[in-house]
C-alpha cells in the first residue's frame, strides 16, 4: 500500500489514507505540497534551479503569476457575464470587481508588457523604485506592498468566506491556504526585520504565486459551476 493514498468519497470530499489513519481535509492541500516540493526537493537541485525559480524580474514564478491572474481574470469575466445574463446583478457586480482586480494585477506583474513591446511610460519610470512602468513599485506605494499582501491574504483566505459567504466572487474556504500562506510569509518577513534588523531570504515571487493560483482555481471552479447551472436550467 502506498504511504499516502487519496481516494474520493461519494460525498465528493477527499480522503487521504495514511498508515496512521484517514485525513479528510476541508481545504485544498496543494499549497502545502508545493512548499514541500519547493523547499524539500527544488532547494537542493544543482545549477541554481531554485534561485532561477524563486527570484528575478521576468523569472518563471513571475510569469506563472501573470498567467494565473490572467486566467483568474478571464474566468471572473465569464462568471460576470453568466451572472448578468441570469439577472443576478449583485453577484455580477462582485464578479466584475474581481475581474478588474485580477486583470490589473496580471498587467502589473509584467509591467503592462513593457519588456515585451519595448514601450513604457516615462512618467511612471521616473518615480518607480525599479524604473518600470507599473504602479505597485512607485515610491511611496512600494512601502505598503507587504501590508497589502497580508490584508489581501487574510481577507481572501478567511474574512471573505467567513463573513460574506453569499458573495460568490470571494474565494471559498477550500482555497484558504493559497492566501493565508502568503499573508503569513509577509508577516514573518516583516517581523524578522523588526526583531532582528534583517529580513528572511527573499522568496516572495515563489510564495506570491500561490495567491494567483488560488484566485485562478476559485474562478475556474465557479465558472464550471455556473455553466452546469445554465445547462441544467436550459436542459
Amino acid at each position: 500500500m502506498h504511504l499516502l493514498e487519496v481516494v474520493a468519497e461519494e460525498s465528493g470530499r477527499r480522503v487521504i489514507k495514511t498508515p496512521w489513519g484517514d485525513l479528510v481535509p476541508s481545504v485544498d492541500l496543494f499549497p502545502l505540497a508545493y512548499l514541500i516540493v519547493l523547499y524539500g526537493i527544488v532547494y537542493f537541485l544543482p545549477f541554481g534551479i531554485f534561485d532561477f525559480w524563486r527570484k528575478g524580474e521576468d523569472g518563471l514564478a513571475e510569469w506563472f503569476q501573470f498567467f494565473a491572474y490572467l486566467g483568474a481574470g478571464l474566468s471572473a469575466l465569464l462568471c460576470f457575464l453568466l451572472s448578468f445574463n441570469r439577472r443576478r446583478r449583485i453577484q455580477a457586480m462582485w464578479w466584475l470587481l474581481m475581474t478588474v482586480f485580477c486583470l490589473y494585477v496580471a498587467g502589473e506583474e509584467i509591467s503592462w508588457g513593457e519588456r515585451l513591446m519595448g514601450f513604457g511610460f516615462d512618467l511612471l519610470r521616473e518615480f518607480n523604485a525599479q524604473g518600470e512602468s507599473n504602479l505597485h513599485n512607485l515610491e511611496g506605494v512600494q512601502n505598503y506592498l507587504h501590508a497589502s499582501f497580508m490584508a489581501a491574504g487574510v481577507f481572501l483566505g478567511w474574512l471573505g468566506w467567513r463573513f460574506f459567504p453569499a458573495i460568490e466572487a470571494f474565494p471559498a474556504r477550500r482555497f484558504s491556504l493559497y492566501f493565508l500562506i502568503v499573508a503569513a510569509f509577509y508577516f514573518y518577513w516583516d517581523v524578522s526585520w523588526i526583531s532582528h534588523g534583517d529580513r528572511i531570504r527573499n522568496d516572495q515571487e515563489a510564495i506570491e504565486l500561490l495567491m494567483g493560483l488560488g484566485l485562478w482555481m476559485h474562478g475556474f471552479t465557479s465558472l464550471r459551476r455556473l455553466l452546469r447551472l445554465r445547462s441544467t436550467s436550459t436542459g
